[in-house]
């Protein structure tokens, strides 16, 4: 396994930063919660381990308290709630992320994009 060293230090960050709020959510806890060994954990957050499965990363985020997005994105996967919107509408979709990436969409139209959906849905209620 190749590893990735900066979502293993993001999780031990974070992993730490529980223990000091709760000093029973020891990484053999952690570990316990999720499913997986205490040695994977260990190795993970070293970089030794690649990041596990999309669904058990966002059970991390869970049980840390943090941003599921974020520890998706550093560990270079796909929301599995993502891929069944494309499988639902992959066309459609497709056709969608490719125009917003060939016309060069940035980060922050994205965003906007987005807080007029929201808007317009709330509206709408």
């Amino acid at each position: 396994m190749a590893g990735n060293p900066k979502f293993g230090k993001r999780i031990r960050e974070l992993r730490e930063a529980k223990k000091r709020t709760n000093p029973a959510f020891s990484l053999r806890r952690f570990a316990s919660a999720l499913e997986v060994s205490a040695t994977f954990i260990s190795k993970m957050e070293t970089g030794q381990f690649d990041p596990p499965s999309a669904e058990t990363i966002k059970k991390m985020a869970e049980l840390l308290e943090a941003d599921p997005y974020e520890l998706l994105q550093l560990a270079k996967k796909a929301d599995p709630d993502l891929v069944e919107m494309v499988k639902e509408q992959p066309k459609e979709m497709a056709d969608f992320l490719r125009t917003a990436r060939d016309r060069g969409v940035t980060p922050e139209q994205l965003a906007g994009f987005t807080r007029t959906l929201r808007s317009r849905r709330r509206q709408a209620e």
